[in-house]
């Protein structure tokens, strides 16, 4: 009878486990994550990209982005592209080196300003 018992247990233990495996949401999520956020498209407003730059940045990358407690950025398009200066911008640095500015600046704002750093080598 127990033999029953602990086979039924373990039978259902594995089934569950496969259901678990194919309905729960994950990997999927996960690989979304990692990819992080997706440039929208947008036309380089370079005024207003220097504008958001001053209002934004210079307080960390200095007043001519020569650096200060953040690095340069007078030749980050050299070393990365707009999709990563993006990236970046949105989503921060971790361990405090840079804050994120999602929902601080707009997508447009944030693509735009991305654009104009990375014309910047």
């Amino acid at each position: 009878m127990k033999k029953w018992i602990m086979s039924g247990l373990f039978f259902f233990a594995c089934t569950f486990a496969l259901v678990l495996m194919f309905t729960v949401p994950g990997r999927d999520h996960e690989a979304a994550e990692e990819a992080g956020p997706v440039m929208p498209q947008v036309t380089l407003d370079a005024a207003s990209a220097e504008e958001k730059a001053k209002a934004s940045c210079i307080t960390c990358h200095g007043n001519q982005l020569e650096g200060g407690v953040g690095p340069s950025l007078q030749t980050v398009g050299a070393e990365l592209n707009a999709e990563q200066i993006y990236k970046t911008i949105t989503k921060g640095k971790g361990g405090g080196k840079m804050p994120a500015f999602e929902g601080k600046l707009s997508e447009e704002e944030i693509a735009n300003l991305a654009l104009w750093l990375a014309e910047k080598k």
